[in-house]
């Protein structure tokens, strides 16, 4: 939680300086010269650079913030002012969501206890607070920047190059690829018994019938010496 308590005098030029941000560049650093050459030439006008680094408009040396430079848009320089008071009256809208004067009571006890103010301070502090709230908008937040990290030249070099590498592996791989198909049959043995059987059976088949021809031509011949010794005709 929190609750700033800086405060100015001249309420009535808090629109005034908020005008000339919007309206001039960026300083590098936001001096009490910048104020006078603005025409805030008043020594009660130099409370405006410590209410300024408690709503994010500097840093604490007086450089412009992030913030500064968004409020000099003025399509959301309402919302970017809306939401600096939130964050730097945060418990101001514990009491009340949208506080108005007529919560003036409660904003000034609010300051008093909080800082242990005095009525005049903290009467001081509310009115500040409320000239702010004029000049905003915290009904919404101000638009949020989108920022894109495209990859770099180097990083999109290293993925094509290693999307190359995977390539010719790949490459590589598909032509080492050999395909060793074999095929086995099973083999009944009782298969080959039956087939060397049969081929063993075939040669004794034809050996018989080689020994039996051989056996008859000996017969016809040995009949054919017989019957020419015995005188015997010739059939």
């Amino acid at each position: 939680m929190a609750l700033t308590n800086a405060y100015v005098l001249p309420t009535n030029r808090i629109p005034d300086l908020l005008r000339k941000i919007q309206d001039g560049q960026v300083p590098a650093r936001f001096t009490i010269q910048l104020l006078k050459d603005w025409g805030f030439t008043s020594t009660n006008d130099r409370a405006f650079i410590p209410l300024l680094k408690a709503i994010g408009f500097l840093t604490a040396d007086g450089t412009p913030t992030q913030r500064y430079s968004e409020y000099r848009d003025h399509s959301q320089s309402k919302q970017v002012l809306g939401q600096a008071i939130r964050e730097a009256y945060s418990d101001i809208f514990l009491i009340k969501e949208h506080p108005t004067t007529a919560d003036r009571s409660a904003i000034e006890g609010k300051f008093k206890s909080y800082h242990n103010a005095s009525d005049n301070i903290a009467a001081l502090m509310t009115r500040t607070f409320f000239g702010l709230l004029s000049q905003a908008d915290i009904s919404a937040t101000p638009r949020q920047s989108i920022k894109i990290e495209l990859p770099s030249e180097n990083d999109v070099r290293e993925e094509s190059l290693q999307g190359e590498s995977v390539a010719k592996s790949m490459s590589s791989l598909s032509r080492s690829l050999h395909y060793n198909i074999q095929i086995h049959l099973a083999c009944s043995c009782g298969l080959l018994e039956f087939l060397d059987r049969d081929q063993r059976q075939q040669r004794l088949l034809i050996r018989g019938l080689q020994d039996d021809h051989h056996s008859r031509s000996q017969k016809a011949f040995f009949e054919t010496v017989r019957r020419r010794r015995s005188g015997c005709p010739m059939v």
